[in-house]
This record gives structure tokens, sequence and C-alpha cells, in this order.
């Protein structure tokens, strides 16, 4: 899970942050990436004794597996892998920025220390631990759609409150600002695995659902902190790095629009719009 991952992390580098002290840019950060190397051994153990989803255990016994389901996906449903990447970016963009970015801007231009945003973005971490959950039960009762659509349309202007209060270089109200961020990042990202998954046919659906959720990393997430970093170095203001969250959630509000709702559908029947070759 995503909050579990960033709590763990940054306890790791708070904790080697007070041991290397003045020494933490030459070695301290680097022993928490050593470290997670165990986590890749957790991580396959776990995953190995993962048990197939119903949906797909039918499909194996139905012999309707595809031979070459990539091929498939992308013939047959190629909107909807476009789309799945594109409402990503109302949460990638903003995610990176403000558990990344944040600690560039804050120490280099804010001037606070290291340990306040480690704490900050630790609390967010916490926070997310509930209401990433919550955020996938409601989306159960009033529908994908419509929660993704609340929580990009509340990113449209959360970046602007995040560089807000971080702006103020009140302590307290930096940590505000950064755990603030885990309230609009939470409503999309708990209910974006469900909306995106449920976009395509059964047999297609591992395949189409990983294609559009990866593209996201390479088209959002993966560059926002390089874009960030290049926006306050023209700019020098957090404003513009705002101005580049809320296009990323306006064009994700935008292509969820274009998505179907099947949440209080039938989605391990072949869906019809879908043909076999």
């Amino acid at each position: 899970m995503c909050p579990a991952g960033l709590f763990l992390a940054n306890l790791a580098v708070i904790a080697f942050n007070i041991i290397s002290g003045d020494k933490f840019l030459e070695w301290g950060w680097r022993v928490p990436f050593i470290l997670s190397a165990i986590l890749i051994i957790v991580g396959l153990w776990i995953r190995l004794g993962i048990l197939e989803t119903p949906v797909f255990s039918k499909l194996v016994t139905e012999n309707k597996i595809e031979k070459a389901p990539v091929l498939e996906v992308l013939k047959r449903q190629p909107k909807s892998i476009v789309l799945s990447a594109l409402i990503r970016l109302a949460e990638q963009t903003p995610f990176y920025i403000f558990t990344a970015f944040v600690f560039s801007y804050g120490t280099t231009y804010l001037k606070v220390d290291r340990s306040l945003l480690l704490n900050a973005v630790l609390l967010f971490a916490v926070l997310e631990l509930f209401t990433i959950p919550l955020s996938g039960y409601i989306s159960d009762r009033i529908g994908r759609k419509r929660t993704y659509l609340l929580g990009a349309g509340l990113m449209v202007i959360g970046g602007f409150i995040f560089f807000g209060l971080l702006d103020t270089r009140n302590p307290a109200l930096i940590v505000l600002g950064i755990v603030f961020g885990a309230i609009p990042h939470s409503i999309v990202y708990g209910t974006q695995a469900s909306l995106i998954a449920e976009q395509f046919t059964p047999r297609m659906r591992y395949s189409g659902a990983s294609i559009g959720y990866q593209l996201a990393s390479i088209i959002a997430g993966g560059p926002a902190p390089i874009v960030a970093a290049w926006l306050f170095s023209v700019y020098k203001t957090g404003t513009s790095i705002a101005i580049y969250i809320s296009i990323c959630a306006l064009i994700g509000f935008v292509a969820t629009l274009f998505m179907t709702e099947y949440s209080h559908k039938d989605i391990s029947e072949e869906y019809k719009s879908v043909g076999r070759s």
C-alpha cells in the first residue's frame, strides 16, 4: 500500500537523518535505499501468496484467456488505455510534488529544517492509511466517476492551498499544508484502481489496466519533480508549480468524464462493446 511504503521510507530517513547528522547528504540518505532491497523480497513473497481473482479463475476454467492480451487490448480498447493514463495526471503529478519535491523546495527556498518536512510527510502517510480506504468505500457507495471527479476537482485548487501554506514559512502552517495534500490525493488514489480496472473487459483487464496505469508514470509521475524544479528555477515562485498541478488535475477531471461507470454493474462478464478476435 502506497502510504505504508511512504511511512516506512520517511521513518527510515528520519532515523538516519538523526544518526548521520551533518553527514546525511554524504552517506546517511544512502542507507534507507540499501535497506529497501529487503522490501523487494517481502513484496515478492506476498505477491506469490495472493490468489487470482474469481473473475480470472473463471476465465481460465472457460478457456477464455487471450494468447496476446497486450496486443489485443491495444487494438480493441486504446481509448480506455489513454483515458486511464490521463486521469492519473490528477494523482501522480501532485503526489511526487507533495512528497518529493517539497524537500528541495522547503530546504533551499523556504530554509526550513529537513526534519520538519520529514515529519510532515510522515503525517501525510499516516492520514492516507485511513483516507484511502475511506475513499474506496465512498466510491462503492456513490460511484467511481463521481468520487474521482470530486478528488480531481479539489486537486485543481489543492496546489494553490499547498504552496500558499508553505510560503508562510510558519512551521505549523507548513505541516498543515503538507498534510492537506493527502486529502485530494487520497480521494483519487483510493478510487483509481477500481475505476481503471473496470474500464477493461475481463480477458484483457490486467494488461489494459497495467499499460494505462504505468503509462501515467512516464507522462506524469516521473517528470513531475523535474518539471516543478524547472518551473521554480524560471519563475521563482510556488504559484507556477500550483498552476502546473491545476492543469494536470483539470486534464484528469476531463478524462474522467469520458470514462464509463461500472461500479454498480456486473464486471465479470464480457463487455458487449468489445468483440472477440
